[in-house]
């Protein structure tokens, strides 16, 4: 039987970043301008490594390309998923993401980017970018040419527990004193509409992708509904927050010992609060805050147990 697949995060320095992902995580972070973690990645720009296991040392691209079988030979060329952690020290630049067809088209054969967003912590009174005001596309390049940024963005108030689902076409951006776990589509392709005229260390600003962003833009702007189900299980609630095209994502709320059956070709968790265990076919696996793994393809019980929280997903 396949063991799960615990996975190195690969850091990524952004203009925008902290330190929360230190101080939240304890991760040795690059830089007091670190970003993101890419948890469960197997995008060329970032791909993690698996820590465990026969597979130590092997990156989840070779894994995907190497041993079908560990993801029921699920049938895509690449990896199909990303998961992230956020650290929104300062506001993010305002962007919208592809289709798969734009993506295919204009990027080289990337994947598009439909992504969802949970909410592990903000600032008190913390609010985000969702969507926009324009009612037409010409009504939105009007409000992006003459800058009236305040009338086109339309911002939502948060707090930690909510979740947001993103797809693509959708205009965006988390905003200051945000931690954000992110689930993706595998994809490093964003056009900024707007980067609040920042400059970096040379003086120079972010490059804007005007022209693509009013392609891909959805006009109006489409609120996603997002409709929880909650299951409770002896030892665990599992919340269900979206079952779309691209992904399904819960949340796994473990008070106690919980056995589950993985009936998926693959799962990603991550570990975002608490401790405990995972047994899988006789072979046990502490798990604590942090931590993020795969469950492979023929793990088909297995038992967690403990006090934790954890953001699972699949394709």
């Amino acid at each position: 039987m396949n063991m799960p697949l615990f996975l190195e995060p690969v850091f990524q320095e952004r203009i925008w970043g902290g330190t929360a992902l230190r101080d939240q995580f304890g991760y040795e972070i690059p830089s007091d301008h670190t970003g993101e973690c890419w948890a469960i990645s197997a995008h060329p720009n970032g791909p993690s490594v698996v820590k465990n296991g026969a597979f130590a040392g092997k990156t989840l691209q070779q894994l995907w390309q190497e041993q079908p079988q560990l993801f029921g030979h699920y049938p895509t060329k690449v990896f199909p998923l990303l998961t992230k952690i956020l650290d929104a020290n300062s506001d993010l630049s305002v962007q919208v993401h592809p289709n798969d067809e734009y993506a295919n088209t204009y990027e080289n054969g990337e994947l598009g980017k439909t992504e969802c967003w949970y909410i592990i912590d903000c600032k008190e009174g913390a609010e985000l970018i969702y969507g926009h005001h324009a009612q037409s596309k010409d009504e939105l390049i009007a409000l992006i040419r003459e800058g009236k940024w305040n009338d086109l963005l339309r911002k939502v108030s948060i707090k930690p527990g909510d979740f947001f689902y993103v797809p693509s076409g959708t205009i965006h951006a988390l905003c200051e004193g945000t931690l954000v776990l992110e689930t993706q589509q595998s994809s490093d392709t964003t056009y900024r509409v707007y980067d609040y005229d920042r400059t970096d260390d040379k003086g120079n600003k972010r490059e804007l992708h005007l022209d693509k962003a009013i392609d891909v833009s959805t006009v109006p702007h489409q609120d996603a509904e997002v409709q929880l189900d909650v299951d409770k299980q002896q030892g665990v609630n599992i919340t269900t927050f979206v079952k779309e095209k691209y992904f399904t994502v819960y949340k796994w709320e473990v008070d106690g010992s919980a056995q589950l059956i993985q009936d998926q070709p693959f799962q990603l968790v991550s570990i975002i609060s608490g401790e405990g265990m995972l047994t899988v076919d006789g072979q046990s696996f502490p798990l604590e805050k942090g931590m993020h793994f795969i469950l492979t393809a023929d793990e088909s019980k297995f038992l967690i147990e403990g006090k934790l929280t954890a953001i699972v997903s699949h394709p």
